[in-house]
């Protein structure tokens, strides 16, 4: 049996689909497996033990073609997709997304078995068009990692494996061993990781705050604070460990995506808002913070046991004090 994969972004949501390819390898033999995930994802997905293909498109390219060369050029990238996918002779797909392009990908894999959520649980409703099999998550699948795992019924999977094999590189390794012991980080201290980007504004809890926090988790806690950042994210992580600082307060150098495992891997606790690096924390293992205004924590907090979510009133990040989130903090570090 071949079946297809359809989660395209983005980081997070990639990491919560995880463990369908970790169940279908465990639970169907000798199926073989495809992922269709977006060029800038597919890092997670590099050597899983239980993917034999991965299939990169970049659709965030192709919106972006304006002139006629572009134009041209993702016509062509999407006709190259279109017969590979027709040359997998897929007897399965899944659309783990719920949006329209991951629904046209799906028909465009001309399996005849094609399951996705019904339309009140997609994100874009018309993407259940596409699919012939139609599943709503019973009640107790509250968290995405279940919902996802939900679709998997129609195909009379119900015992599940809930493993992420995360991939690990030996040179972001030594490079991140390396800079912890510049920074005179060793194993034995408490290292707490601030993340204080995402994606959305609404998402990130001030800047300010996370600054006032690194200082009492240094100062109250005597924990070694290291602070991560993305793209655009620089200024924010530098006011964070500004002066006056203890020494407790390092700022990350800039991390691939590897790298950013390697960081959470020793990290000894990760407080961050509803973004990728803190569901990545949660699947390694490590427990977390999670600071939550729009995004309703029970669907899309940090999955498993071990973890502490607060969710700002109203849906508003902001709203979530210090006090609250130091206090999650030191309760997790003992």
């Amino acid at each position: 049996m071949n079946i297809a994969l359809v989660k395209l972004s983005s980081l997070g949501d990639v990491v919560h689909a995880l463990p369908v390819a970790a169940t279908l390898r465990a639970r169907l033999p000798g199926v073989r497996l495809s992922w269709i995930v977006e060029r800038r994802e597919a890092t997670l997905l590099v050597g899983h033990p239980g993917l034999d293909e991965v299939l990169t498109v970049d659709t965030r390219l192709w919106r972006r073609a304006r002139s006629a060369r572009g134009i041209a050029g993702a016509a062509g990238a999407v006709g190259r997709l279109r017969r590979r996918l027709e040359a997998g002779r897929f007897d399965v797909a899944l659309d783990l997304q719920g949006l329209l392009k991951s629904g046209l990908l799906v028909r465009l894999t001309r399996a005849p078995i094609r399951i996705g959520f019904n339309a009140g649980f997609c994100r874009e409703p018309l993407s259940a068009l596409f699919t012939n099999r139609r599943v709503t998550p019973p009640p107790e699948a509250a968290h995405v990692v279940d919902q996802y795992l939900a679709l998997l019924e129609p195909l009379g999977v119900r015992e599940r494996v809930v493993e992420f094999n995360l991939p690990s590189d030996p040179g972001a390794e030594t490079r991140i061993d390396d800079f912890f012991a510049a920074a005179g980080l060793k194993p034995r201290n408490r290292v707490v990781v601030l993340n204080p980007g995402a994606g959305r504004r609404n998402k990130r809890w001030p800047t300010e705050r996370f600054r006032a926090l690194a200082m009492w988790l240094a100062d109250e806690a005597a924990a070694h604070v290291l602070v991560v950042w993305g793209p655009g994210e620089e200024a924010a992580a530098r006011a964070i460990v500004a002066e006056p600082a203890t020494g407790r307060r390092v700022l990350a150098p800039d991390t691939t995506l590897y790298d950013l495992m390697a960081v959470l891997r020793r990290a000894s606790l990760l407080v961050a808002g509803d973004t990728g690096p803190l569901h990545l924390a949660a699947a390694l293992g490590t427990p977390c913070v999670g600071i939550y205004g729009p995004t309703r924590a029970e669907r899309n907090g940090p999955y498993g046991a071990g973890h502490r979510v607060l969710q700002g009133p109203g849906g508003r990040v902001d709203a979530v004090g210090i006090e609250a989130v130091f206090a999650a903090a030191t309760e997790l570090l003992g």
